[in-house]
């Protein structure tokens, strides 16, 4: 399957402009590690252009063109790319698939909920003006108070690369939708498709500057970026280690972040469950875009009566996956997105193994394959349901959890007493655009997605009006000249 990657440049202003230094940083297709192309590599001068035109966007003839216009306005931009994106959807597939590594068909999903997303936020786009000047019940009748949502302003969106278009759209969909101007920073581990985002916005003729798109290294334009002086917030999906650098440098300027950390998110399974129906959701949970999920539940808890029954079953459901070239039909396991996260997953085996781990399947590359590898899901057993709830809470982490068992008040007791912002019941992974995404502890705050994920990029104002024909009495008055 010949599959030609677009030669881009940086996205600034409504066009295609050349990085100032001229450099470029090579595609690495992951499962060939062969070089499909490459992509510009932006610094700290092109991110200074770039944010000097979202700042002129945001605010053009007053900020009518874009910030203060209607959210009607806006959400017709924003169906506009939705309609774009489905009719190059088979395309971005094959796209995302080569640059990123993972399975065409999870890459096609991806493009659904990637259009969902615009699709999602241009209705609440246009919910938005109705909900402008909401009243505020006061205690004293005469003042009268409403609320007012603004856009926050110019946001810097730093993504990753395990859903490189889809991580972008939860944020340039939001964003847009409050009326906020934005610089999209993609990782240079995959890149591609988030300058496809970006020549489909300017076909449909998105306003100049509304959305920018700059690629390059983390440290050379993502670091810039989060940095700047004239960026009004930050939203950034990747590692603790960058969210904390990403923290300290927007503390010197007094500036809001959202922050989406990942984890090391725990699946608890009890002894009453169906062994296949589970071992499924464990496997998916695990292994789901090559393990390279933020929210992968991979600490298994199993319970000690069923652990030996269920781990061989596991065994079974796992050494079925199909792992193969992304592109093959009917894979569902593809490559780890580069070398460096391949050293990664290798030393999390080594060190696993000396500290007395069993390895009870794989552990190594599959031997038809030279440049595969796919993900690690750790066992460990319990007894009762206090230790099952201390050892998923023991951690820095906070984002996803899971827990299976068909004794619903059981459910419902661990989802209030495990410490993360998402519980799965019976259930692993699954993600709704309507429904709160983050988390808690070093797994990030802030959430994503639903409602919630279009707050992220308002500002509420108070207005108040004092109504009364009367002196408002407080001090003594003069008596008149």
């Amino acid at each position: 399957m010949a599959i030609s990657i677009p030669r881009r440049e940086l996205f600034i202003d409504g066009e295609w402009k050349a990085p100032l230094l001229n450099n470029r940083i090579p595609i690495i297709n992951p499962s060939t590690e062969l070089i499909i192309g490459d992509i510009p590599a932006g610094t700290k001068e092109d991110v200074e252009i770039a944010v000097e035109a979202a700042r002129r966007a945001l605010n053009r003839n007053k900020g009518r063109d874009w910030s203060t216009a209607s959210g009607s306005l806006r959400a017709t931009y924003l169906r506009a790319i939705a309609a774009k994106i489905t009719e190059r959807k088979d395309e971005l597939a094959k796209l995302e698939a080569i640059d990123n590594g993972k399975p065409l068909d999870e890459a096609a999903a991806d493009m659904d909920d990637v259009i969902a997303s615009f699709s999602y936020y241009a209705e609440l786009a246009e919910g938005l003006d109705a909900k402008q000047k909401a009243s505020v019940s006061l205690p004293m009748e005469n003042f009268k108070s409403y609320v007012i949502k603004e856009p926050i302003g110019v946001v810097a969106l730093i993504t990753p690369w395990n859903y490189p278009m889809l991580m972008a759209a939860w944020k340039v969909a939001a964003a847009l939708a409050a009326g906020c101007t934005a610089v999209l920073k993609p990782s240079e581990l995959a890149s591609v498709t988030c300058l496809e985002l970006a020549d489909i916005c300017k076909e449909v003729g998105l306003p100049a500057g509304v959305l920018n798109v700059i690629t390059g290294l983390g440290t050379q334009a993502g670091a810039p970026l989060a940095s700047h002086p004239d960026v009004d917030k930050i939203s950034f999906t990747g590692s603790s280690a960058t969210g904390s650098k990403i923290m300290q440098a927007a503390a010197q300027q007094v500036k809001p972040v959202s922050l989406e950390l990942g984890g090391k998110s725990p699946i608890i399974v009890f002894d009453d469950v169906d062994i296949d129906k589970v071992a499924e959701w464990t496997i998916l949970g695990c292994f789901f875009t090559n393990g390279q999920i933020c929210s992968a539940t991979s600490r298994l808890l199993v319970h000690e009566n069923i652990a030996t029954k269920f781990l061989n079953r596991l065994v079974e459901w796992a050494k079925n996956i199909k792992v193969s070239d992304p592109l093959e039909d009917g894979c569902k396991l593809g490559a780890i997105v580069s070398e460096g996260q391949y050293q990664k997953v290798l030393k999390f085996i080594s060190t696993a193994k000396s500290e007395g781990a069993t390895i009870l399947t794989g552990g190594s590359r599959p031997e038809h394959l030279k440049k595969v590898f796919g993900p690690v899901l750790c066992a460990k057993t319990f007894s009762t349901e206090e230790e099952a709830i201390e050892l998923a809470n023991d951690t820095h982490y906070g984002l996803g959890s899971a827990v299976m068992s068909n004794d619903p008040e059981r459910c419902e007791r661990i989802s209030k007493a495990i410490q993360a912002g998402i519980v799965w019941i019976n259930c692993s992974q699954p993600t709704f655009i309507q429904a709160p995404w983050g988390g808690i502890k070093r797994s990030g705050f802030g959430r994503e997605l639903g409602e919630w994920g279009l707050d992220n990029f308002l500002s509420v104002k108070q207005v108040t009006k004092y109504i009364s024909d009367e002196q408002w009495g407080w001090y003594k008055r003069p008596s008149k000249m």
